[in-house]
């Protein structure tokens, strides 16, 4: 992780994106290639239990490992002569036997991310009970809606959660449902090297792993990246939207929301900050920034340069912001002090020109925010 960062995510996701987590991660592909090499019998048992023995974290020096890949550009190559140093004799020739670098470190950022997705899941569930809430509690609470900053029409605080509910919620399921690949491909994703069974080596690879077998090595296809990482962006930008929100409810002169533990400043003792509701909106903004990176281009026909190595810091910013923004934004709402009284002060008696003009009641004008409510309200308690 970067500088600040315990400012912006909880040190539990920091830790599942640290080097060390990566290394261990890279180091689980290389045992389980070795132990799938050995199922389908293209390497011997006896190597694939050394070599298995033999990654383990605390054989490695990790700061020695990433000192001496700058030389080489990627961390595996110096990981498989630290290996190999390890193991004994024969059985050395087959430490990495018939994968490449990107494979091992794609296959890494897959357990990498799907690792981090586990704590970013439970947070985006929280931001969602938190919206969930406020939407029930606040079915009926009327507030001015603004478009432009502008007063526009009535409508009701839980309409408001309720779109902050919807809007958590379905990049959630995506992420949920999203499948992480396995990556071997060897040398330029020809599979040459396992000779007429590397498709067997393939599943046998991912199976160890608990990952989906890919129908085809995707070096330079990324597809499976870019949906990951545009799913967290979607995510994120859920939470970045109930920060702004926050923030401008929040304002002086409008005073209809606060959190409940606001930030203090440094020289303004009278200020309270929404402090959660920032830190959401700037976690949101590294998101997008490092979601295109990894979305911004095509890879070069058989093994990119530049952009696969720029893929690896973003895949850490990416995934621990994702989650920082969820945090935040939760710790946001769950102290969030909504204030009716000032809502309703604040409402201009032109919020209800459109009304009159169309000659409804107010039962059948406001009667729509309720229904959108209702159906926020039963997405979450079937998802929930």
């Amino acid at each position: 992780m970067t500088t600040f960062g315990p400012i912006f995510v909880p040190e539990a996701l920091r830790e599942t994106v640290s080097d060390e987590a990566w290394l261990r991660a890279m180091l689980e592909a290389e045992r389980a290639l070795a132990r799938a090499s050995s199922t389908v019998g293209v390497v011997p048992a006896e190597a694939a239990a050394a070599i298995a023995e033999a990654c383990r974290l605390d054989n490695v020096d990790v700061a020695a490992i990433l000192a001496e890949a700058r030389a080489v550009g990627n961390p595996a190559e110096p990981l498989v002569r630290a290996l190999r140093n390890r193991v004994d004799g024969e059985s050395a020739r087959w430490v990495h036997f018939g994968a490449t670098s990107q494979d091992i470190v794609d296959t890494a950022a897959m357990l990498v991310a799907r690792e981090a997705l586990g704590s970013v899941l439970g947070e985006l569930d929280g931001v969602a009970a938190a919206c969930a809430r406020l939407t029930a509690d606040h079915r009926e609470t009327p507030l001015a809606a603004r478009t432009l900053l502008q007063q526009a029409v009535p409508t009701t605080f839980g309409a408001v959660a309720a779109g902050w509910l919807v809007g958590v919620i379905v990049p959630r399921n995506r992420l949920r449902a999203f499948r992480f690949p396995a990556q071997l491909g060897g040398a330029a994703g020809t599979l040459a090297a396992f000779g007429g069974r590397g498709l067997e080596v393939v599943q046998a690879f991912a199976a160890e792993l608990d990952l989906q077998a890919p129908l085809l090595p995707w070096h330079t296809s990324r597809g499976p990246c870019i949906e990951l990482a545009a799913a967290l962006d979607v995510a994120a930008h859920a939470c970045g939207k109930i920060g702004l929100d926050v923030v401008l409810l929040s304002q002086t002169g409008l005073g209809e929301v606060a959190e409940g533990e606001g930030g203090g400043s440094s020289t303004m003792p009278h200020k309270r900050n929404p402090a959660r509701a920032a830190v959401a909106r700037a976690c949101a903004r590294t998101v997008h920034a490092n979601a295109g990176i990894i979305e911004s281009g095509e890879h070069e026909l058989q093994r990119a340069a530049g952009a696969w190595q720029a893929e690896w810091t973003a895949w850490s910013e990416l995934l621990a912001h994702a989650g920082g923004a969820a945090a935040a934004a939760r710790e946001s709402l769950e102290q969030l002090q909504v204030l009716p009284g000032r809502m309703r002060e604040n409402m201009s008696a032109e919020l209800y020109s459109e009304r009159d003009r169309l000659g409804l009641e107010d039962e059948a004008y406001l009667g729509v925010s309720g229904a959108l409510v209702d159906r926020a309200l039963e997405l979450w308690r079937g998802e929930a």
